[in-house]
C-alpha cells in the first residue's frame, strides 16, 4: 500500500520568502538598507503567523533587545503542527539591495527542533563550500592549493578551470594571493554569503567553490539547503574581535573544531526556500508589472531531495493588502 504523502512545509515557506522579497524590492537602489530590511522582516513575520507549525528562531535578526522581530529565540507559527528550528535572512544582501546590485535574496530554512546548530554569539566563520562531486575531496586544514587540486580532480577539471567565490574583504588578501598562485580564477563579491554558498553547492552557476570567512548565521542557513543539494560546507568559528572570541570561549565553543554540513544541521527532514529580490545567477529579481508582481523562487525538501524553481504572479492589489497589514 502506498504511503500517504506528508505535507510539504516548503510551500508555506515559499509564501513567506515571496512576501518578504516583494516588499523589500520596493527599496531597491534607494540607498536605505534598514528600510528595505524592515519591510522584509515585517512581511515575513506576518506570513509566518499563518504557517501551521511551532517554530523557534535559531538563526535570526539578532538578540531580542536589538531586533524587535524575528529575533533569536522568538516563537513563530500558529502553534499547531511540528516543532521546528528556523533560520531566516529576510534580506540576504541588504547593501546589495540598497545599492541596486544583483544577488539580494530572501531566505528561510527549517529543521526539526533541536537539530540546527546554535552558534551563540559567533558572528564569523571560516567556510569552504563545494558541490556534490567534490564533497569528499576537501579538508579545511589543508593548504588552499591542495584543496583546489583535489576539487579540480574530483570535478574532472584543471585547477585553472576553477572559479572561486570570494568576498572582497581586506581579511582575504592572503587567501586571494594563495588562490592566484595556485592558478584558479576568482569571482569577487562584496556581500552575499548564502548566495555564494548556494552557487557553489549547485555547481551549475559558474562557481566551483566558495572559500573564506563570512557570517556564521549565513553558513548555518546555507547548510540547510546544502543538506538537500548534497554538497558540502566545512566551517570553523573565526572570531574577528577579542569580544567575540571571549564570548565564544566562555560559552565553551572549541575554536579549533571543524563543522561539516551534518554538524550544522543534524537532520535530513529539512525545508528551504529562497526568493530573488534583485537579479542573480539562479533567481531573477522581483518585477512589477501594471497589475501583478512576478517573483522567482527555489523550494527544497530534504526528505524527498526535491528542488523546484517556481515563477509566481501575484495580483498587485493583494500585495498592497500585505503591505497594509505589515505596517499595523
Amino acid at each position: 500500500m502506498m504511503e500517504r504523502p506528508t505535507r510539504n512545509l516548503g510551500f508555506d515557506l515559499l509564501r513567506v520568502t515571496e512576501s518578504a522579497a516583494m516588499m523589500a524590492a520596493r527599496w531597491m537602489g534607494r540607498g536605505d538598507k534598514n528600510e528595505g530590511d524592515r519591510a522584509a522582516v515585517d512581511a515575513m513575520r506576518l506570513m509566518f503567523g499563518t504557517v501551521d507549525f511551532r517554530g523557534r528562531v535559531v538563526i535570526g535578526e539578532g538578540e531580542k533587545d536589538e531586533a524587535p522581530m524575528l529575533y533569536t529565540g522568538e516563537e513563530l507559527g500558529t502553534g499547531n503542527g511540528p516543532e521546528m528550528d528556523i533560520a531566516v535572512d529576510p534580506v540576504e544582501g541588504t547593501t546589495l539591495l540598497a545599492n541596486g546590485r544583483p544577488n539580494a535574496i530572501a531566505v528561510v530554512g527549517l529543521a526539526p527542533r533541536g537539530s540546527m546548530m546554535d552558534p551563540g554569539r559567533s558572528y564569523y566563520m571560516q567556510k569552504l563550500v563545494v558541490p556534490p562531486g567534490a564533497r569528499n575531496a576537501v579538508d579545511l586544514d589543508a593548504p588552499v592549493s591542495d584543496n583546489l587540486a583535489s576539487i579540480a580532480k574530483a570535478l574532472g577539471k584543471q585547477v585553472d578551470d576553477l572559479v572561486v567565490f570570494v568576498l572582497d574583504k581586506p581579511r582575504h588578501r592572503t587567501l586571494v594571493d594563495e588562490i592566484r598562485r595556485a592558478g584558479a580564477r576568482i569571482q569577487f563579491h562584496t556581500d552575499g554569503d548564502v548566495n555564494g554558498a548556494l552557487m557553489a553547492a549547485q555547481g551549475n552557476c559558474g562557481i566551483d567553490l566558495m572559500i573564506g570567512t563570512g557570517g556564521t548565521p549565513e553558513g548555518i542557513l546555507a547548510a540547510v539547503a546544502i543538506k538537500v543539494i548534497g554538497g558540502q560546507i566545512l566551517g570553523r568559528l573565526d572570531p574577528q574581535s577579542e569580544d567575540e572570541r571571549r564570548h565564544l570561549e566562555e560559552a565553551g565553543f572549541d575554536l579549533r573544531k571543524v563543522y561539516s554540513v551534518d554538524d550544522m544541521v543534524r537532520s535530513n527532514d529539512v525545508y528551504f526556500a529562497a526568493t530573488g529580490i534583485t537579479d542573480g545567477p539562479f533567481l531573477k529579481g522581483v518585477r512589477y508589472e501594471s497589475h501583478f508582481v512576478v517573483t522567482h523562487s527555489m523550494v527544497m525538501r530534504g526528505s524527498t531531495g526535491s528542488l523546484r524553481y517556481i515563477e509566481s504572479h501575484t495580483d498587485l492589489d493583494k500585495l498592497m493588502q500585505i503591505s497594509a497589514l505589515s505596517y499595523h
